[in-house]
């Protein structure tokens, strides 16, 4: 049986060969029931695929007319790379499966001779090294997000030392750095940029902005981490 993402990417290839389909057309194509065409449909939506239905016992659907799917055009050394990286963070978050679902999607949607290397990859990698602190995928996602459109971050912190607080801080960058996850970021009540463990970070909100970003007064991370004035410690940088 299909899983939901490979029968949504099955039925998305059937409305991007255009025209209005039934509901039932589509349920005896996918070999599904018309309540799992409605399902995948919203899916679809929620991916960003502007799914056009017109509900009803004739129910029909539609891609919206001129929306272009672009077509992967990776070269089989990318598709390597994408492979390997995956399986690193599958290996890595075994608990976690956001890397495989996208390894599953990624592999769908290539064509036979890139599919086959991708397989042949995954065959033939074994990933050994040691893991990093486990991640929250939903707030690396707001801190990109925030940093993208200049947006300011609120959150509860626990330090090092169990000291909790509450604060605002303009984020710089998420950083993997010996095994931790780490966000660095202006702080707005210290005045200062700190670094912080992501894994003690909770309930983080996105402010309302735009704001003005704040210039990292240095020309690398490294380059502070390792400085007089940044948060130098030879077991690691030190969260707040």
């Amino acid at each position: 049986m299909d899983s939901p993402s490979t029968r949504s990417l099955r039925l998305l290839a059937l409305l991007q060969s255009g025209g209005e389909w039934g509901g039932r057309e589509l349920a005896d194509r996918l070999q599904v029931s018309e309540r799992t065409v409605r399902r995948d449909a919203m899916r679809l939506r929620d991916m960003g695929y502007e799914v056009r239905s017109r509900p009803g016992p004739g129910a029909t659907y539609a891609l919206r007319p001129g929306m272009k799917i672009p077509p992967l055009l990776l070269t089989a050394d990318e598709v390597s790379t994408m492979i390997t990286s995956l399986l690193v963070l599958e290996a890595w978050s075994p608990g976690d499966a956001t890397a495989a679902t996208a390894r599953a999607k990624l592999e769908q949607v290539l064509p036979r001779k890139l599919k086959q290397r991708a397989a042949a990859v995954a065959l033939s990698t074994q990933v050994s090294r040691e893991p990093p602190a486990p991640v929250d995928w939903n707030l690396v996602g707001k801190i990109a997000d925030a940093v993208a459109t200049g947006s300011r971050v609120t959150f509860d912190y626990t330090d090092q030392f169990g000291r909790g607080s509450h604060r605002t801080v303009e984020p710089y960058r998420h950083l993997l750095r010996r095994q931790c996850w780490y966000l660095i970021a202006y702080d707005l009540m210290r005045e200062d940029w700190r670094i912080f463990r992501l894994d003690r970070i909770e309930g983080a909100i996105a402010s309302p902005g735009p704001h003005d970003p704040r210039v990292f007064p240095w020309t690398s991370i490294d380059e502070w981490l390792t400085s007089d004035d940044g948060p130098n410690d030879r077991t690691g940088p030190p969260d707040e």
